[in-house]
């Protein structure tokens, strides 16, 4: 089995910072790709940013200059820190990595987080 965990989130001012970590854990061969999803109360969920395992990054244009991703592959785990943040990012943000179990099966997964709620709010 694989899972992924995620921390951080909460409550915060708008124009305040706020960082989220996601850790996979389990039979894990490589993880290709991680990500960054959130989903809004209405909306549908929607990508943030993500990153390569060679650190190949790629935002969404409303979080580009204020969201940085990173990962630490050794970890298995990925960051995102959230800078000047504005109410319309509140939402649950998902972490995502596309993974391979083994390494005799060449065969991509992709897995969720349960999400953790981000608020901006004063």
């Amino acid at each position: 089995q694989v899972q992924l965990v995620e921390s951080g989130g909460g409550l915060v001012q708008p124009g305040g910072s706020l960082s989220v970590s996601c850790a996979a854990s389990g039979s894990i061969f490589v993880i290709n790709a991680m990500g960054w999803y959130r989903q809004a109360p209405g909306k549908q969920r929607e990508l943030v940013a993500t990153i390569t395992r060679g650190g190949d990054t790629n935002y969404a244009d409303s979080v580009k200059g204020r969201f940085t991703i990173s990962r630490d592959n050794a970890k298995n785990t990925v960051y995102l820190r959230m800078n000047s943040l504005k109410p319309e990012d509140t939402a649950v943000y998902y972490c995502n990595a596309r993974l391979r179990r083994y390494s005799y099966i060449d065969v991509e997964s992709t897995y969720w987080g349960q999400g953790t709620q981000v608020t901006v709010s004063s």
